[in-house]
């Protein structure tokens, strides 16, 4: 874990102010959890929908909400696949820089079959700024003048040197696990990490 993190922070701390600020925006849970798992996604990748929309749900219920895990989003689009997913990523760290990564990445996931396709998104992305409460003026100008490039490469960098090839994929504790998993490989792992960070049992 402290390799990835220390990458994820040097990379944000060489970044503008306003992706040092999305770092902490896109994580969920407590910040002294005893476990933290970093989820490598791509905003047009159907597995990361499939997590985001079907899975993630009920571990954040059972972990995140309850203290045991935080989460934290790092951005990995595989360009060769999905050729808006960077787009993609940089609407979600505009919104960061306003405190809505997560009202936004929601969106992205829930609305992946409307814009995946599109040949040019920008306009089509524009309308989550109505739907998250954004400043419009604040994140259209975000977006036209990449902003937010520098740090969305910077979380592909740091994924790709902790090991990542695919999406989703997760670093937890030193170890990698790719695929969108059911909660039901999620839980013994991060079960018998918190039993051995704490002493006691997850549940």
């Amino acid at each position: 874990m402290r390799f990835l993190f220390s990458l994820l922070v040097a990379a944000a701390l060489s970044a503008p102010l306003s992706a040092q600020e999305g770092l902490a925006s896109r994580s969920k849970g407590s910040a002294t959890a005893p476990v933290t798992v970093y989820e490598m996604s791509d905003f047009q990748c159907p597995f990361c929908q499939r997590f985001a929309l079907e899975i993630f749900p009920a571990l954040e219920a059972q972990y995140v909400a309850t203290g045991k895990v935080r989460w934290v989003f790092v951005n990995f689009p595989l360009t060769q696949l999905h050729p808006n997913a960077v787009a993609a990523a940089e609407v979600a760290m505009c919104a960061a820089t306003q405190g809505k990564f997560w009202p936004v990445h929601d969106l992205l996931f829930r609305n992946q079959k409307a814009w995946a396709p599109l040949k040019s998104p920008a306009e089509y992305f524009l309308t989550f700024a109505d739907s998250a409460s954004l400043d419009r003026a604040a994140f259209q100008t975000c977006l036209s003048t990449g902003a937010t490039l520098d740090a969305v490469k910077a979380d592909a960098q740091g994924a790709a040197q902790a090991g990542a090839t695919s999406t989703p994929s997760f670093y937890i504790e030193g170890g990698i696990m790719a695929g969108a998993q059911p909660v039901e490989v999620f839980a013994p792992i991060l079960d018998s990490i918190y039993a051995a960070k704490t002493g006691t049992p997850a549940r």
